[in-house]
């Protein structure tokens, strides 16, 4: 028998399948062996040396692992495909006795039966530079987290936490509201007249004088253009064309920011599902359990050339050959080619196909990353393009429009984007020295506006594109620096905090390299020199430690406490009256009497559905298992034990008893009535993915 260790279960359901009864597959659930929550677990004195324990709660499953593993012919480590993979895998080695020399290290990109059965035959020695880059990252993170954070608990507030990355998101997100605050506006104006020609009309803006581009400041000027114009005379016409090109597959930064624009998903949200899709799902057929799409951790461009053989012969057969053009897109100069773009595993798993089988989340994602792979090796959009200038006396005014040619790629996927923009659309057949009447024309104020703040999928390309965090970072420094308190969801946008503004402030005043973007993107680079055996993660350490020190007995003295008044609530006290604050706790968000420590009264907040309860008639409250899983219960509990986990439906009651409706989401989604004799269910209605 031989022994297959991969990180979780999903995963390991799937390969099984593939492998057969000669392999056992198990997994570690993540990392086994990790640095003490409890203490630093970092000896500074002796060369950084990380104090390593088995995390707690996983003991029993390391002796299963142990006893398995002694019991196997070969024992082979097929965690992730990253620093962090390789790290897990080199701990599993050592707790089960596997030498150093053994060949015993197999990944692959994606888990398909093909690759699985590839990657098994091919094994490896675990990579330490990949390890060391892990340890050096991991090491950096604690010494920085363990020693700032409790300046910041003793001055500032206690829970708070400092990092490497999160601490510089949050400077950015500060930074960036510094700058809307600080805008001054500019007024300026603009002239736009509606022209008709035949029976088509159009819109020409005001360029400047004499050809020449002259910017209005004040109404009177654009009141003047606007009373001298009733017809303006066409003086030139240029046709031209332009390609655009279709983008590249995704990338981690990609997919998030997609992800956000044109599904609404957070960056957690997008990372959680991909995992399933990368991990396997049952399609049945002659797939059966497979692997969707490849790893999802990565910042490389490349594709393997077999998938892209693949993809070819689909787009010939379905759209033709004019539709396809085969490409291989440049990565990076700072990206880690070590894994292909995210793609789907097989482009003849058509989303459609697969629908029923997969959950909605699941599907859009699935979808979004399959139409953006087939796009990648398709043909370029054509447009003819339309340029006019047109006079009235010594006022010029410009026309331009588009039209769309050919659809090339765009046939299959469009790019979202933050910003909404006008659409031009194509000029009517108007020739030089021809008259165009003037059927409205309009002069209208505008100010300059500041930069717009951060939306999750902005703050990841800012990250991105200043060499800071790596794909697997983004997601949980988001979720880390909005848990903490430091900045908050104001509909899609990232809005600092006072906490997060002040701890900001600490963190320039005497932490300014940690929170510095070129420091921060040149320690990332030197990371990445550490797994590629260019540099020692000791000497990285050893270099950044000792000015970090200084700044650490520096801040220590000269940090004021800082009173921050915690948010108040509508909430009344049950027990003294007053109103309650919130706080942030281990669990996230919670009231709590501001009277603390003569009154210690603590309430969960209330999160109502509108629905009430058919057994007492109380409100159904969403609440939360002590895992974190919503489930939705009465207000009166625990004299009424009314439970439920599928989310009860407001304003809506069953049609044949009159008792409440449940909506149930997922593959088996479903709306139902909760009394169990009652027989009436439907299946809600699809909204369709754009």
């Amino acid at each position: 028998m031989k022994l297959l260790i991969v990180e979780s279960p999903a995963k390991a359901g799937t390969i099984k399948k593939y492998l057969g009864k000669d392999y056992e597959v198990t997994a570690s659930m993540g990392h086994i062996i990790d640095l003490p929550k409890s203490q630093l677990g970092v000896d500074v004195s002796n060369n950084f040396e990380p104090k390593y324990i088995t995390i707690r709660g996983k003991g029993d499953l390391l002796t299963k692992l142990k006893k398995t593993a002694k019991s196997a012919d070969k024992v082979y480590l097929a965690t992730d495909p990253d620093r962090e993979g390789e790290a897990i895998s080199w701990h599993l080695a050592r707790v089960l006795g596997i030498p150093e020399e053994s060949a015993c290290r197999v990944t692959f990109n994606e888990i398909t039966q093909n690759a699985v059965k590839t990657s098994i035959k091919e094994p490896r020695k675990i990579d330490m530079d990949l390890v060391n880059a892990q340890q050096a990252r991991r090491v950096l993170d604690r010494v920085v987290g363990y020693k700032i954070s409790p300046i910041l608990w003793e001055k500032v507030k206690r829970g708070l936490s400092a990092g490497r990355v999160q601490s510089v998101a949050t400077r950015m997100i500060c930074d960036r509201e510094d700058e809307i605050e600080n805008f001054d506006p500019k007024e300026f104006w603009t002239v736009e007249a509606v022209l008709k020609h035949g029976k088509k009309e159009f819109i020409a803006k005001y360029y400047g004088e004499n050809g020449k581009e002259t910017g209005l400041t004040c109404r009177e000027d654009a009141e003047k253009i606007k009373n001298d114009i009733t017809a303006l005379t066409v003086k030139s016409v240029k046709i031209g064309d332009i390609t655009k090109n279709p983008p590249p597959p995704f990338t981690t930064s990609t997919l998030q920011q997609d992800a956000s624009r044109k599904l609404g998903f957070a960056t957690a949200k997008t990372m959680q599902t991909a995992q399933t899709l990368y991990e396997g799902v049952n399609i049945g057929g002659k797939y059966g359990t497979i692997g969707l799409i490849t790893y999802m951790r990565t910042d490389s461009l490349r594709i393997s050339v077999e998938a892209q053989r693949e993809a070819i012969a689909y787009l010939n057969e379905n759209y033709g050959k004019e539709y396809v053009k085969p490409r291989q897109y440049k990565t990076g100069r700072n990206a880690q080619d070590a894994h292909e773009a995210i793609r789907p595993t097989s482009i003849n798993i058509l989303p459609e196909k697969v629908r029923d089988k997969l959950t909605n989340d699941q599907y859009k994602l699935y979808k979004l990353i399959w139409e953006r792979f087939a796009a990648s090796q398709m043909s370029a959009a054509l447009y003819e393009t339309q340029n006019a200038v047109l006079e009235s006396g010594t006022h010029t005014f410009r026309a331009s429009g588009t039209k769309l040619l050919f659809k090339g790629f765009m046939s299959v996927y469009q790019e979202g984007s933050d910003e909404v923009k006008d659409k031009d659309k194509a000029l009517p057949e108007i020739k030089t020295g021809e008259t165009a009447e003037v059927s409205k024309i309009e002069a209208n104020q505008h100010f300059t506006k500041p930069p717009a703040r951060y939306t999750e999928a902005g703050l990841v390309h800012a990250l991105e594109e200043n060499g800071i965090g790596r794909p697997s970072t983004y997601a949980p420094t988001i979720t880390t620096i909005v848990s903490r308190g430091y900045v908050r969801r104001i509909k899609k946008q990232l809005v600092p905090t006072e906490l997060g503004r002040i701890t900001t402030d600490i963190m320039k005043n005497y932490f300014d390299d940690i929170v510095d973007i070129e420091f921060t993107a040149g320690m990332e680079k030197k990371l990445d020199e550490v797994e590629d055996g260019k540099l020692s993660w000791i000497k990285v350490l050893s270099e950044f430690y000792p000015e970090f020190e200084e700044n650490l007995k520096k801040a220590q003295k000269a940090i004021e406490k800082v009173k921050i008044k915690d948010e108040e609530s509508d909430v009344v006290c049950e027990k003294c009256g007053r109103k309650m604050v919130y706080k942030i706790g281990k669990f996230g968000k919670f009231l709590a009497c501001p009277g603390y420590p003569e009154c210690k009264n603590t309430m969960s907040i209330r999160n109502e559905t509108g629905v009430k309860c058919p057994k007492c008639g109380g409100e159904i409250l969403v609440k939360k298992t002590r895992k974190g899983r919503n489930y939705y219960g009465c207000e009166n509990n625990p004299k009424c034990d009314f439970m439920v986990w599928d989310k009860p439906i407001k304003n809506e009651t069953c049609p044949n008893c009159g008792g409440i409706l449940l909506e149930r989401k997922g593959k088996n989604s479903k709306i139902y009535c909760v009394n169990e004799k009652c027989s009436y269910e439907r299946k809600p209605e699809r909204k369709s993915a754009k």
